[in-house]
């Protein structure tokens, strides 16, 4: 029985409130009805066990690092996309490549894909769950080493900021 501790746990609160702020964002209106079904949904959510597990604690610091990282990652990537719609001459130089990140990482799939997906000339386009291998199609071959660098530090940060039942320096060794 997990009782009001339970219901305080920094983690459940940071999922309740994502998933709130993401059922407000998909209705398009911050109305108390939003809010409160939004709010509902979550508790449902953690309470029914969907997702990682909760164990550990949110740790800010990395979180905001990621955050940080990631707003970023989606300015320069709008300012490059643009740059290369508005330019007369085609300067890509397309490629797939795989990029393995540390096997921890494969509990916060969702969420790298969505920070990797921002990186400048970058899209996700198939994970593989069992390796955490990501397949990252990029605009500019001659940047894989530095996006693939960029995939792993986006990786280690979202590890330390939620940590699951392995540590990363189990996950990296």
């Amino acid at each position: 029985m997990t009782g009001v501790r339970g219901l305080t746990n920094p983690r459940r609160l940071l999922v309740t409130g994502l998933v709130t702020a993401t059922w407000c964002a998909l209705w398009a209106d911050l109305s108390f009805a939003n809010v409160v079904s939004g709010v509902l949904v979550g508790v449902a959510i953690t309470s029914a066990g969907i997702g990682t597990e909760v164990r550990g604690s949110v740790r800010v610091v990395p979180l905001v690092h990621l955050g940080w990282l990631v707003l970023l990652d989606l300015i320069a990537s709008t300012a490059s996309v643009a740059r290369e719609v508005l330019t007369p001459t085609d300067h890509t130089d397309e490629g797939i490549i795989a990029v393995r990140l540390p096997v921890d990482s494969r509990r916060h799939l969702l969420l790298l894909t969505v920070a990797i997906t921002v990186t400048p000339g970058t899209a996700v386009v198939d994970v593989d769950p069992d390796t955490s291998t990501f397949y990252l199609h990029l605009l500019h071959i001659d940047r894989r080493e530095e996006v693939a660098a960029h995939a792993i530090e986006l990786a280690e940060l979202a590890c330390r900021g939620l940590p699951t039942t392995t540590t990363w320096a189990e996950a990296v060794s």
